[in-house]
């Protein structure tokens, strides 16, 4: 067996090997729901080579990985995290943080992610150029972590969601440019838009509303005209950018989804309305139930959140879990995303639990982690299903999470890209 070292970390490569040979007892077809038994998967370099019937007999340079008492999918994908950041309470947190901190931190929180089962995700706001590095270097094999597709600074507008000067003194700053992320007009948008393709983000994230975090009075307000996010979807489109949209508050979501928003962030207060709206669009929902149940219990917490804050939380967060239950029903498209970061990183597994519970059956919980993420994605053609061509994301549970969606919760088994970063077996 041939072994990689990644800084003080070594894994299980496939280099060396003419092919690894996976038997799986219990493969679990995302698309159908079904769970197929006694297959071989053979995986040659990062891809998936073939899967057949019964258990192949490896040849003279072939390596066998044991999963005959495990049921196996494709790694699991989260549309909404963000690595370079996790709530505390602001008592805890330190006086300063240097963008190199966040740096070094979302490399921890990327290798909790991928452990966790997790071996794609898609980052929605940096502080900087974090996850833009951070992708990089987990490409290259320099740090642990799952495939990142980011969006880098947020785009927002000024005093909105996500404008970094928000709770500062007038006098302790200079108003933020585009390049920052704070925009104020149409042109202004296009020059935001530009600007991140230039630093090298896979996307776009703007704050439609209002949040619950920010230190700001509202958490449902529109804060971008149409004609803002008119220029901004139709720049990223020209770039080849995806666009993902922050979002509460029902007029904030219409303005967005009408532009050609390709995604929306949390949707609390959307109604049938907007629902019928984003199903006629094609618009993908991503709940982020998680943060939802997470701030309306921390709201609880005497002093856990800013006074600005706390009201915001016990009002929106306790919603977002009826407006999945809801949007699930009405048909629309939905993507898993869990907004960690609020909560910790590597319990992203929890919003399955939370899916379920709220009545989306686990098999489509699945799907939603796995086929609709990567059409969310626009890579379809690589990941989300164990195909012949696909790209080696493979993970083993211990039971049957279609019979009990909890099982989410003990990947004994990561291998993405071919490499194999757990094998608790």
């Amino acid at each position: 067996m041939k072994y990689i070292t990644i800084g003080i970390f070594t894994f299980f490569s496939t280099i060396g090997f003419s092919d690894s040979l996976l038997h799986v007892g219990n493969l679990i077809d995302v698309d159908s729901g079904e769970v197929n038994k006694a297959l071989t998967i053979r995986v040659s370099g990062n891809k998936i080579i073939e899967v057949t019937k019964g258990y192949a007999s490896a040849s003279k340079n072939d390596e066998i990985i044991d999963l005959k008492e495990f049921f196996v999918l494709p790694g699991f994908m989260d549309m909404h995290v963000h690595l370079a950041q996790e709530y505390v309470p602001k008592a805890e947190r330190p006086e300063k943080i240097e963008p190199e901190f966040r740096t070094l931190f979302a490399a921890s929180a990327a290798k909790k992610t991928l452990m966790a089962g997790f071996t794609t995700v898609r980052n929605l706001g940096d502080g900087g150029m974090e996850t833009i590095a951070l992708k990089q270097a987990i490409s290259q094999g320099l740090i642990i972590g799952p495939r990142i597709f980011t969006s880098g600074k947020t785009i927002a507008t000024t005093g909105g969601h996500g404008d970094p000067t928000n709770g500062m003194s007038k006098d302790s700053y200079s108003p933020p440019s585009p390049e920052a992320g704070v925009i104020d007009s149409p042109e202004d948008a296009i020059k935001a838009v530009r600007q991140r393709y230039k630093d090298g983000t896979d996307g776009i994230k703007i704050t439609a509303t209002g949040g619950v975090l920010s230190v700001a009075k509202s958490g449902e307000n529109p804060q971008f005209t149409e004609k803002e996010l008119a220029a901004i979807v139709e720049t990223a489109n020209d770039y080849g950018l995806w666009t993902a949209a922050h979002a509460h508050g029902k007029e904030g979501m219409r303005r967005a989804v009408r532009a050609g928003i390709n995604s929306i962030e949390h949707g609390t207060y959307m109604d049938d309305e907007i629902m019928a709206l984003m199903i006629n669009k094609g618009t993908y929902y991503v709940p982020t139930i998680m943060a939802g149940t997470w701030v309306a219990e921390k709201a609880k917490v005497p002093n856990f959140f800013p006074a600005l804050v706390r009201p915001k939380a016990e009002k929106i967060g306790p919603k977002i879990k009826s407006t999945f239950s809801a949007a699930y029903k009405a048909g629309v498209k939905i993507a898993f995303g869990t907004d960690s970061g609020v909560s910790a990183h590597g319990d992203n597994w929890q919003e399955f639990v939370l899916m379920v519970e709220a009545g989306m059956p686990a098999s489509t919980a699945l799907k939603s982690a796995t086929i609709e993420t990567a059409k969310l994605l626009r890579v379809e053609d690589q990941l989300g299903q164990i195909k012949p061509g696909m790209l080696a994301d493979i993970i083993a549970l211990k039971q049957n999470p279609i019979k009990n969606i909890a099982a989410v919760s003990e990947v004994a088994f990561v291998m993405k890209d071919g490499i194999v970063f757990k094998n608790n077996l």
